[in-house]
């Protein structure tokens, strides 16, 4: 499966919540997507499909690939700890993510971008791999050339204060990932307990 490059909003109509935007068209058509729309019968969801359309969720949230996103389970699955706790920490530490809530790209894919495109640092290395997992005192930032280009820096908002994981200097344009974050501090509502019962069968 290639990665999705369709409508967002059919997307958060699907899940019924605004997993890839801020959601304003919800709001106006919050039915689920199809040539029926509300007017269509739909059973209530088995125990399989919960699972499954959790796991679905959770990827098209973090932009994740099929291949990817068991790999980052089989990972979270050999840490010590509760599973779906390790699987939410690893994949708020991807560093496209760690780049979006740094607040230096308004959203994951164009986080993605900016990493892809070279335009981002770990520990003043340039780093293009937006899976790649950020570690405790990691420090991420813009190269020097980057810094002076308006179409990336125009784009930085600075980090939510409520994500007190990280810590972004404006003055440098770096933020540090202080420490894997715990469950209860991540926004996203994801029952990540389903995920694991759907790859423990």
């Amino acid at each position: 499966m290639a990665r999705y490059t369709g409508p967002k909003t059919k997307i958060s109509r699907i899940f019924g919540e605004p997993i890839l935007g801020n959601g304003k068209w919800l709001g106006k058509n919050s039915n689920p997507p199809g040539q029926h729309g509300a007017q269509r019968k739909r059973k209530t969801l088995g125990e399989y499909a919960l699972q499954l359309r959790e796991k679905q969720k959770a990827k098209y949230t973090y932009g994740v690939l099929e291949k990817q996103f068991r790999r980052t389970f089989e990972e979270a699955a050999r840490l010590k700890g509760v599973t779906g706790e390790n699987l939410m920490r690893l994949l708020e530490a991807r560093l496209d993510n760690t780049v979006f809530r740094l607040g230096i790209a308004p959203s994951r894919p164009a986080a993605r971008q900016l990493v892809s495109h070279k335009h981002v640092t770990v520990n003043d290395v340039v780093v293009n791999v937006p899976s790649y997992s950020v570690k405790p005192g990691d420090v991420i930032g813009l190269k020097d050339k980057s810094k002076g280009n308006t179409a990336v820096t125009s784009q930085i908002k600075g980090k939510n204060p409520k994500f007190s994981w990280i810590d972004w200097n404006e003055t440098e344009m770096k933020g540090t990932f202080i420490a894997y974050p715990e469950r209860e501090s991540v926004p996203e509502n994801i029952k990540e307990q389903l995920i694991v019962e759907l790859y423990s069968k």
